[in-house]
């Protein structure tokens, strides 16, 4: 019996806003002493009525926009029922069937899509720590602004999966609205994975969740375990439980955690604190008018405009800091001549930190490494002439048609003179003397 995996992807992304989703707490968490970052909303006190961030669901919208979703000009927020010790209300404030963002698509490389089905917004929960046997509740994390980007189940890999959350991650950091870091939980994987028979084009019947994984690394062994660990059970004649499984990472493998959850367990009902949101097509222009060129898009235009090969055109546009460093420094290098081949060659080989250079700096650095000293042209010649004594067997190789032996002259002569010479007048010059 031939498988195929489907394996879908729900990832989630924490906004970097100053504060909460709902709160005025600050959203900066991270590293901060338990429960300092908390109030009556967020931690789910009677009486307390939430507050939408609107700087967040604008940038929600601009995810959205940068995976060419459509934004419906309708849109609610609803409450996710479930009881669980993270979750101080009893239900999370989250987005059922009317998100922000619908309907999209990413292309990998070898030409398939992956289908985007939406992007909302919800808040995030307080964060569970297990130590000396028992289990303690942070809520400083608890309604941090979140977006979750679901996909179709159009994956058939974990290299795929890979590709797709590396290209979305990009985009994330592009639009500046999330580190996206995820040894900080800035961005947490969860794939859903189950097996077809090769020739079927029906979903299975089941789907095995894992939830919250924080690496590229970990998503491929977790989806890879999951595949191997799903064939053994399908091959023996059984059906792989529906349930959601953890990822184990000093064991390398998945844990059972529940039984996976439907929607209708979450009795999903429109929050009746906050009203509907209704977007204009003027406000959603704005916001779209906002958004950076994507690296997709200065990948492509890196190497038309640079004449870049597609290598370091992928180096330059991996962050949108060394994409911008490296423009404005092509600009700079114009006046004096200096190539974006040049520019680009010296970016990636000497691994320039753009955080503590300016692109002008760069460029005198390039002009002082390729500037050549005039020598008096007697001088030049009596060196030329004792390295071509000195070496026989180079001059008689490169006399017998051996190209390479005019290098290990050209080192000796440069070698000699003790300064940076115009190398290609240096070989005439050898040349002639040969």
């Amino acid at each position: 019996m031939k498988l195929t995996p489907v394996i879908g992807l729900e990832v989630h992304v924490e906004l970097k806003t100053k504060s909460k989703m709902f709160c005025g707490c600050s959203a900066d968490y991270f590293g901060q002493k338990p429960n300092t970052h908390t109030c009556p909303v967020c931690l789910g006190l009677p009486g307390a009525l939430p507050v939408p961030n609107k700087t967040a669901i604008d940038w929600c919208v601009k995810i959205g926009m940068a995976l060419n979703c459509k934004i419906p000009l309708f849109s609610k927020f609803d409450r996710k029922n479930y009881f669980y010790p993270d979750l101080a209300k009893g239900y999370q404030i989250s987005q059922y069937d009317q998100p922000f963002c619908i309907n999209s698509s990413i292309e990998l490389k070898n030409g398939k899509k992956i289908g985007i089905r939406r992007v909302h917004m919800e808040e995030d929960t307080g964060k569970l720590i297990h130590e000396q046997g028992s289990s303690l509740i942070d809520f400083n994390r608890s309604g941090v602004p979140l977006v979750e980007i679901v996909t179709e189940p159009d994956f058939e890999s974990a290299d795929e999966v890979v590709e797709y959350l590396k290209k979305l991650q990009q985009i994330v950091r592009y639009l500046e609205v999330s580190d996206a870091d995820m040894e900080k939980g800035n961005m947490r994987l969860e794939p859903n994975i189950s097996l077809r028979e090769e020739d079927s084009k029906e979903l299975p019947k089941y789907k095995v969740e894992v939830k919250n994984i924080n690496s590229f690394r970990f998503v491929d062994k977790a989806i890879e375990f999951e595949i191997k660990r799903q064939t053994e059970e399908l091959e023996s004649g059984k059906t792989p439980t529906q349930e959601t499984r953890g990822w184990n990472e000093t064991k390398n493998q998945t844990i059972s955690q529940r039984s996976k959850e439907e929607a209708m367990d979450y009795r999903y009902f429109p929050e009746p604190d906050i009203p509907p949101i209704r977007w204009n097509q003027k406000y959603l222009g704005e916001l779209k008018s906002q958004l950076p060129e994507l690296p997709q898009k200065k990948f492509d235009r890196f190497q038309k405009e640079y004449q870049l090969n597609p290598y370091d055109a992928e180096i330059l546009t991996r962050e949108r800091s060394v994409a911008d460093f490296f423009v404005e420094a092509v600009e700079d290098g114009k006046k004096l001549e200096i190539s974006p081949k040049q520019i680009a060659n010296h970016i990636i080989n000497k691994k320039i930190d753009v955080e503590k250079v300016l692109p002008a700096e760069l460029i005198k650095t390039i002009v002082g490494a390729t500037q050549t000293i005039t020598m008096d042209q007697g001088e030049l010649e009596k060196i030329i002439d004792k390295v071509l004594l000195d070496n026989p067997k180079a001059v008689d190789d490169y006399k017998g048609g051996k190209e390479q032996a005019m290098n290990v002259l050209l080192g000796a002569v440069m070698k000699a003179a003790g300064q940076k010479l115009d190398t290609n007048k240096v070989k005439e010059k050898i040349k002639e003397r040969i």
